[in-house]
Order: C-alpha cells, then structure tokens, then sequence
C-alpha cells in the first residue's frame, strides 16, 4: 500500500540519539522569532527568519505562541513548570534553548503532535514554510 503523499516526503524530526534535527531546529527558530523579544522583522513570508542573539520569550509571548499552536495561553501550573525544568533568562522569559527543550521531548513523547504544530505555523511534511 503506498504511503500518503504528505507523509512520502515527510523529513526526520528527531536524530539517531534522539536530538532535534538541523532541519526542524531551523523551523523551532522561525516560529520562536516570530514571538521573542527583541522582535524581528521579515522582508516577505517566505523568508525565514532568525531569533537575535539573547532573544526570549516574554510571559506576553509565551502566551501568543501557545495561543497561536494550542488555541490558548499555557495554564499558570505549566508556566511554572516551564521556568523550573527549561531553560529560561534571569527574568524567568524562556531562552530558545528552553523552547528547543520544549519541542524535543514532546517530540520523543508525540511526534505527530509536533507535525500539527509545524502545519499550525506554516510548515509542510518536507519543512518547508507554505503559508
């Protein structure tokens, strides 16, 4: 039986020991720096984009980006939950390493939820930034 066409070009998220890819790290940094502070600026849709040195995700943020991906703003139990286990900024703001963190154990743990996130953000099977 043949594969589904979405799922025939579908990319590896996750490495042989279980680390994020080079690709989908390069997909976690367009979404994390369409959130962080400072913000950055694209010149078209298409372009991806790259967090600025030292970006974070503000409480303001963290809760665009949960909006954006999960449909609301993370719970005050998991916001604390974020600061005490992930990587965060003297200000408790999560660092791109913490959300990097995020994204790599839930794809150990749910792979095809981190797929409906990526598809949430504009990203196919192949990570590539459709829309």
């Amino acid at each position: 039986m043949a594969k589904e066409p979405s799922l025939a070009n579908a990319v590896e998220l996750l490495d042989d020991d279980g680390a994020i890819t080079v690709q989908l790290e390069t997909c976690l940094k367009h979404i994390f720096a369409q959130y962080c502070s400072p913000s950055t600026s694209r010149s078209d849709r298409k372009t991806l984009l790259q967090p600025p040195p030292n970006a974070s995700l503000s409480p303001e943020g963290l809760d665009a980006w949960a909006k954006d991906t999960n449909g609301a703003p993370f719970s005050q139990e998991t916001k604390d939950e974020l600061v005490e286990f992930l990587d965060v900024a003297e200000d408790g703001s999560l660092t791109l390493k913490g959300f990097l963190q995020i994204y790599q154990l839930q794809t150990e743990n749910d792979e095809e939820e981190t797929w409906r996130d990526l598809s949430k953000h504009g990203f196919d099977r192949a990570l590539k930034l459709i829309g």
